[in-house]
């Protein structure tokens, strides 16, 4: 290894043994029982059984989920993935390929084969990824790649470290020409902008549901704060409007606190509440969707969709995709950073704070469902990944 390699290597493994009783405790927490000891530990978590094939590393849920169409375009192939979260994890496991977690950087020298080619989605910025595949004779593409505005002030401040890693990568392909100038002012080269990869995923329900005959409207993706704010709203809306709620919280560990929360509102409202684990029916005024993957099938019975992620300043936003595909009018916040390029290509979205959701269910009323336009050509990125 160079001697920069080396001192980062020497930095990783002292940050590991300072953490070590930290991720000890957090190996017995439900959210990360299987991905602490699994990317720490090396708990289940073998080599790739091969080393010439195209490995594919995303962090979470929805890289996982937007790599489809580029895997259908590569049937053919010995395709690796890996990934940082359970979510992402579950997802990839549902395609053909080698499926494992990435382990901390100090673990990547030892652990990582040589492949043909890695590509990396997003912002996974691993310095001991790139630079040890790269050393190894792997090609490293990023695709879908970005760095948001709200990071970028912190990515310059170390332009340095990320100059260093990003001689690593062959070519990078960004979402939009602002992420393009981000990179460039990292010191990147062989940049092409080629847009969100996701808006080239087939968008589809895997389960018909019953359409209530009053509204439906449903919160997707919410995070801790964000379904009070929505409850509120709701209360308010049903003065003047007949219409259910379905919650449908980002992370399964949350659904225990959601339900509680939306009893309370039920107790104190005179509302009926239901478990869609446990009736699959949307009959009561709350509905908590307390299971995996329907999201989408509720999008597709749903008048008004509250995207989540973005009544707070820390998430980022969720992919807009999904709801306008289906034809919902759409209420998000104003801190959608992460998603800024999706929402360019999705039309008829109000953007409001928190305790503007109220206002904007009213003036749904009046306002056209949400669509997209827009595909991207995925030809050049797969001739790339696939070049001898």
């Amino acid at each position: 290894m160079k001697p920069f390699s080396i001192l980062y290597f020497t930095l990783s493994v002292a940050l590991y043994l300072v953490a070590l009783p930290l991720l000890v405790y957090l190996s017995f927490k439900h959210k990360y029982r299987e991905s602490i000891p699994a990317r720490f530990f090396l708990f289940k978590n073998p080599r790739f059984k091969s080393s010439d094939g195209i490995w594919f590393h995303v962090c979470s849920l929805g890289e996982a989920r937007a790599l489809g169409p580029i895997l259908d375009l590569l049937k053919d192939q010995d395709i690796k993935i890996t990934t940082i979260t359970h979510t992402g994890q579950a997802l990839a496991r549902r395609y053909d390929a080698e499926v494992r977690y990435l382990p901390y950087e100090m673990f990547v020298p030892f652990w990582a084969k040589k492949q043909r080619v890695l590509v990396v989605l997003e912002a996974e910025f691993w310095f001991m990824l790139f630079s040890v595949l790269r050393a190894r004779g792997t090609r490293v593409i990023l695709l879908n790649a970005r760095i948001s505005e709200k990071s970028a002030k912190k990515y310059l401040q170390f332009a340095w470290f990320y100059k260093k890693l990003l001689s690593n990568v062959e070519m990078i392909y960004a979402q939009s020409e602002a992420d393009k100038n981000r990179f460039l002012a990292l010191g990147a080269r062989n940049i092409e902008v080629v847009g969100n990869i996701k808006l080239s995923a087939e968008i589809k329900k895997t389960q018909e549901y019953k359409k209530p005959e009053c509204e439906l409207i449903v919160a997707g993706s919410t995070h801790e704060g964000e379904e009070e704010s929505v409850l509120k709203s709701f209360i308010e809306y049903r003065k003047q409007s007949d219409a259910k709620l379905a919650i449908v919280p980002r992370h399964p560990e949350r659904f225990e606190a959601v339900y509680e929360l939306m009893k309370r509102y039920a107790n104190d409202y005179s509302l009926s509440i239901s478990r869609f684990s446990q009736s699959r029916e949307f009959d009561s005024d709350l509905i908590l969707v307390d299971a995996m993957g329907e999201l989408n099938n509720i999008y597709a019975i749903s008048d008004i969709a509250i995207l989540g992620g973005a009544f707070r300043d820390d998430v980022g936003g969720h992919n807009p995709l999904e709801p306008a595909y289906f034809g919902c009018k759409i209420i998000t916040g104003k801190h959608f950073f992460h998603q800024k390029e999706l929402f360019k290509y999705v039309h008829h979205v109000q953007y409001v704070e928190s305790d503007e959701i109220h206002r904007a269910l009213m003036a749904s009323k009046e306002l056209p469902p949400s669509m997209v336009e827009e595909k991207i050509d995925l030809k050049p990125v797969i001739d790339r990944i696939i070049k001898n």
